[in-house]
């Protein structure tokens, strides 16, 4: 199970709405005849891969794989149909899949057909794997992950605005890597205004993730970086338009940028309209006032800070986070350190919420 959680994870960042999975396949006498993963979606599931690759091999031996199999006709047909087709004697799966299409329905479908399923093997280290997966299923939101960069005294601009570059090089060449495994991007209209920002992965992953702005009356500069979509898709989510705003969106329109108008252009109605459209896990890289109002909302899980060894100063500087509204350090919850990494002279934080 250990190699199939590895295998899953090389599916990071392609997969969604599926999420990670891997698979291999023993033979009867216990020897690794077959391996998989699936690469993305669309594709085949990794039971399939690592079942074409055992062959006749299969016959009588053991899938072991990181999710129940699915019983159900999505974009691919059902991997039960496979497993038993192959004559797979014992199925070994880390987690019971929470789909509703599957929901125990590939376990009973194996069993049904003489089939040994063992579950739970190395369950918790499967749902960390697929958290963003899981909670799509079940909350109807995607897993949200908050990052900036900011000066070791707390700023992430000075006084006058000027932040670029706060960060080291190596640095940012780690979002970019953290980009590579979301489904989107978003930022808030201050951001695309004050720093033209590309959003992309720097070609670390094909396609680019989705590119979204959040502006409430798209009160967005004409030119913008974001609206060159042979890039990567850009989505701009938007309210009411006001009649001077309609001349701008047409001209996205025409260039091919995507809107979608909310009567209440929130982060979590964003949220939720991106977990319809498929998405597992997004990154907010936004400014101070919109961060606070993705944590008030609950839209993120994650923060990813990046402290470089900086004094910037300034009491009028921006920092992170506006007010939250805590008026007393008990109302202050406390995040759960998940790692801290050096990169170059940077430290890098993974704090879950």
């Amino acid at each position: 199970m250990e190699r199939a959680l590895q295998l899953a994870r090389l599916g990071e960042g392609r997969t969604s709405p599926n999420p990670m999975v891997g698979a291999l396949v023993l033979d009867a006498g216990g020897v690794l005849v077959g391996e998989g993963f699936h690469a993305a979606a669309g594709r085949p599931h990794a039971e399939v891969g690592a079942l074409r690759q055992a062959g006749e091999a299969a016959r009588g031996g053991t899938l072991v794989v990181t999710l129940e199999p699915c019983a159900h006709h999505g974009r691919t047909p059902p991997c039960c149909d496979a497993v038993i087709a192959a004559g797979i004697q014992r199925v070994v799966m880390a987690l019971e899949d929470p789909d509703p299409r599957v929901a125990g329905g590939g376990r009973r479908r194996l069993e049904a057909a003489g089939v040994t399923v063992i579950s739970g093997v190395l369950e918790d280290r499967a749902a960390e794997l697929n958290r963003a997966f899981l909670r799509r299923v079940r909350t109807g939101l995607p897993w949200g992950i908050l990052k900036w960069a900011s000066s070791v005294d707390g700023r992430i601009a000075l006084p006058n605005g000027s932040s670029q570059w706060i960060s080291s090089s190596a640095s940012r060449r780690r979002v970019h890597a953290l980009r590579a495994g979301c489904d989107a991007v978003i930022v808030g209209g201050g951001t695309l205004r004050r720093d033209d920002p590309l959003l992309t992965s720097r070609g670390r992953r094909d396609p680019e993730p989705l590119r979204v702005v959040l502006s409430r009356r798209l009160e967005l500069p004409a030119a913008a970086r974001l609206w060159q979509v042979e890039t990567a898709p850009t989505l701009v989510v938007h309210g009411p338009l006001p009649e001077a705003s309609r001349p701008l969106a047409a001209q996205l329109s025409r260039a091919g940028v995507q809107r979608l108008e909310l009567a209440e252009p929130g982060p979590r109605a964003l949220m939720e309209e991106l977990a319809r459209g498929g998405c597992n896990r997004v990154l907010w890289e936004c400014g101070p006032g919109l961060a606070a109002q993705v944590l008030r909302e609950g839209c993120a899980q994650e923060i990813r800070a990046v402290l470089a060894p900086r004094l910037m100063g300034g009491t009028t500087a921006a920092t992170p986070l506006a007010d939250l509204g805590h008026t007393a350090m008990d109302e202050v919850p406390l995040a759960e350190e998940i790692s801290l990494h050096r990169s170059d002279v940077d430290l890098i934080w993974t704090l879950r919420l």
